[in-house]
């Protein structure tokens, strides 16, 4: 990997750290304990999360509609409250004690489900026949202390995850190295979940309470696991809330907004005794409305250098923060529809292989659910053979590297390839459906045989491969340093609205065509998957129109040049 591709991403390590610590803390040895952490609650995790319906329906004697709600909503929230444990970490905290929170506040919730699947009285009457009108349902009491099993289940399991890329990344110094790192953190949530939602789910299969008690001791072991590294972490020291400074931006170029703007570099404000001149020698030009915030006017600055009014007035530092996040906002959101064809391709898929030859030999069936595994497997397989040959390779051939921004591109490409490939095989199983006219006899094994759905889960997979660490990367270089585990936090917020928006088009493709009936067979999911096809084509288009239009800010790109040219 070509150090340019994140030239920056040890500017958080400088600002977080003092150069003595530096020399002490962190390094490879501190990637053992975090990568293993980072195991154990991915495996915990996708342990109970896979078998989460069956459970509702089964031992909770939940409505199959109302028990994927219940899934979809964990799953949001999952994606979603990583931004929240990135905001503690960032402002407050630091990254160590929030993972460490994180895994504290998982164990306890998976000590919590263990219990419903072993106390009686936390979960409504065994019913003979599910789905039976007379099964009893849940008390109220039962549901909240369900509840509050998943949330704490699911709040550290979101909370920990994207930190501890962040962490990870702060251990190194060099810039390939922690790009290495965020390829790696991806093959183990990958590898880690893959796992789970299979060795777990099996022994669910038997006991839930054994299941649910082997994620619970793996989860207190991640912990344990992170805790023993502690005293070799590097110590940060969080500056308070970022967004706060970020809001002191928009307040203070509004109050200043009848000022006009100089040309000039002592015009504007660059901190305590001219901190950071030599990254920003002078306002950029884009967006310059908010260059006024760091306009110095009489009474702005006091008699000791420092800020006299913190709404009036702003370093410039933290002016080119705001833009660098305003210019990145536009590739941020193409990512949003990058992941919610994919949303709805798993999901989709196991419906397929519900009306498909499942068989694996003449006595074993594998379960449908499982087949969406094979995605996990081609997402892990091509992070290593990418970051270990094909990275390299491209290299030497070109001269350059392959950037993030890039991998994030291939990776549109891929993702509509696998959906294209979803429509072709899905057309197919429709024709050999229907030539044999099998909807007449219902009990008649299908003929075409579910493994025909593992290329476009392969290649599905290897896009993920491609924009999954690309995207980690491009935020943890683009975002300020003050918000970098905001940054990593990030991908999980595209994926969990990605993941509602997903439930919401095909809530609206159900209500406004006839491609999505109760029985596959006789829809036309095949028209799904084109939809699938444009919308993810015009989404790519519009990724080039914002990849042409950002310009990468690499302050420490700029920093290591100016400091050569001056030695």
């Amino acid at each position: 990997m070509a150090e340019t591709t994140v030239s920056m991403l040890h500017l958080a390590d400088n600002e977080a750290t003092t150069s003595s610590s530096t020399t002490k803390k962190g390094g490879f040895i501190t990637l053992f304990f975090i990568i293993g952490s980072l195991t154990g609650v991915m495996l915990s995790g996708f342990g109970w999360l896979a078998n989460l319906i069956v459970y509702l329906v089964t031992e909770y004697h939940v409505e199959r509609i109302n028990a994927t709600q219940i899934s979809n909503f964990v799953q949001g929230c999952i994606n979603l409250l990583p931004i929240a444990g990135a905001i503690l970490a960032d402002s407050f905290w630091g990254t160590s004690p929030v993972v460490a929170i994180s895994c504290s506040i998982s164990t306890l919730g998976m000590v919590l489900l263990t219990l419903t699947a072993k106390i009686d009285s936390l979960r409504p009457p065994r019913c003979e026949e599910i789905g039976s009108s007379l099964c009893i349902t849940p008390t109220k009491l039962q549901y909240g202390y369900l509840y509050l099993s998943l949330w704490m289940a699911s709040a550290g399991l979101g909370g920990s995850k994207y930190t501890l890329s962040t962490m990870g990344a702060n251990q190194l110094d060099k810039p390939n190295h922690k790009e290495t790192f965020f390829n790696w953190f991806c093959f183990t949530v990958s590898a880690a979940s893959m796992i789970g939602s299979t060795a777990l789910a099996f022994v669910e299969s038997f006991s839930w309470a054994l299941g649910f008690a082997t994620c619970f001791v793996i989860n207190f072991v991640s912990l344990v696991v992170f805790l023993s590294g502690y005293r070799f972490y590097r110590p940060e020291q969080p500056r308070g809330s970022p967004f706060t400074n970020l809001l002191r931006v928009v307040v203070a170029a509004v109050r200043k907004r009848k000022v006009v703007l100089s040309s000039k570099s002592e015009s504007y404000y660059h901190g305590p005794c001219g901190a950071n001149m030599v990254t920003f020698a002078r306002a950029k030009r884009s967006f310059k409305f908010l260059n006024r915030a760091a306009m110095i006017t009489e009474g702005d600055i006091g008699s000791n250098g420092s800020i006299a009014r913190p709404w009036r007035l702003c370093s410039l530092r933290q002016v080119e923060d705001l833009k660098s996040l305003i210019r990145l906002w536009p590739l941020w959101s193409s990512g949003v529809f990058l992941q919610t064809p994919m949303a709805i391709q798993s999901t989709i898929t196991v419906l397929q292989a519900l009306s498909m030859d499942c068989h694996l030999g003449p006595n074993f069936e594998v379960p449908a659910a499982s087949i969406v595994v094979m995605k996990l497997l081609s997402s892990s397989v091509f992070v290593a053979l990418f970051d270990r040959l094909l990275f390299p390779a491209w290299q030497k051939l070109t001269g350059r590297p392959l950037t993030p921004i890039k991998r994030v591109g291939i990776g549109h490409l891929v993702n509509i390839l696998s959906m294209a490939i979803s429509a072709i095989v899905e057309a197919k199983r429709l024709q050999i459906f229907h030539d044999s006219q099998l909807e007449a006899h219902p009990g008649d094994i299908p003929l075409m045989h579910a493994w025909w759905l593992f290329p476009q889960l392969i290649v599905v997979g290897m896009g993920d491969a491609l924009h999954y660490p690309g995207q980690v990367a491009l935020y943890y270089q683009e975002f300020p340093a003050s918000l970098r585990s905001t940054a990593t936090a990030m991908v999980s917020v595209v994926i969990g609205i990605a993941y509602y928006i997903s439930t919401a088009l095909v809530s609206l493709i159900r209500r406004s065509t006839g491609w999505l009936p109760p029985d596959i067979n006789s829809g036309r999911v095949d028209n799904l998957y084109w939809i699938l096809v444009t919308a993810g084509s015009l989404n790519f288009i519009y990724f080039l129109l914002c990849a042409k239009l950002f310009q990468c800010q690499n302050i420490e790109k700029e920093e290591d040049a100016n400091s050569n040219s001056d030695t």
